[in-house]
């Protein structure tokens, strides 16, 4: 997969700070509940979005829904000086009601456009990772070796996901998604894959 520097070096940083929301000292799930109090918080982490964005782009875990992954991996290309318009991804993102009101609050910021953009790609690169579970799987091993894959295995149960079922899903809807995709980077001025 290409990416660009800026994503290389945040998905490791936002995927890290997911894991720390997620479980108590005592090994308890605590993710919601730590990022509604998260949430609470927005004043404050307005503050810190140009700073640390992955941190900061956690309060929309899981209010983004992908609906055409080509642009996404296109933006995951792209350094931040390059980033679209977020109201040019809007029909390649959608927003959960409770992520639509979050939103509005950080693109009153002069920079929140930019943080709109970078919290949905990171939340892309998060969801899609399991996904594509061999090739990551094998990275993770290569990397960090068998204690790293348990515990992605760990969260990815503790999570509640089933992610043999997503993945089904998603390959059911990617042709769906390949043709709408593929009509998009053809509306903004990219060439159409064949």
């Amino acid at each position: 997969m290409s990416m660009s520097a800026f994503f290389r070096a945040l998905r490791a940083s936002y995927q890290a700070e997911i894991d720390d929301l997620s479980f108590d000292s005592e090994g308890r799930d605590v993710l919601r509940h730590r990022l509604e109090e998260k949430r609470g918080q927005v004043v404050f982490l307005k503050q810190m979005m140009e700073l640390s964005p992955e941190m900061v782009a956690t309060v929309f875990h899981k209010g983004f829904h992908f609906e055409l992954p080509a642009a996404m991996e296109h933006v995951l290309t792209l350094e931040p000086d390059e980033f679209p318009e977020w109201e040019s991804l809007s029909d390649a993102v959608q927003l959960a009601p409770w992520a639509k009101d979050l939103a509005e609050v950080f693109l009153e910021e002069p920079q929140g456009e930019w943080f709109m953009v970078t919290a949905a790609a990171l939340e892309y690169l998060y969801r899609r990772a399991p996904a594509h579970g061999h090739e990551d799987a094998h990275e993770a091993h290569d990397e960090h070796g068998e204690e790293a894959q348990a515990a992605s295995k760990r969260r990815d149960h503790d999570h509640g996901h089933d992610f043999d079922r997503d993945d089904a899903h998603n390959h059911a809807n990617d042709h769906d998604h390949e043709e709408s995709s593929a009509d998009w980077l053809e509306e903004h001025g990219f060439d159409r894959k064949e």
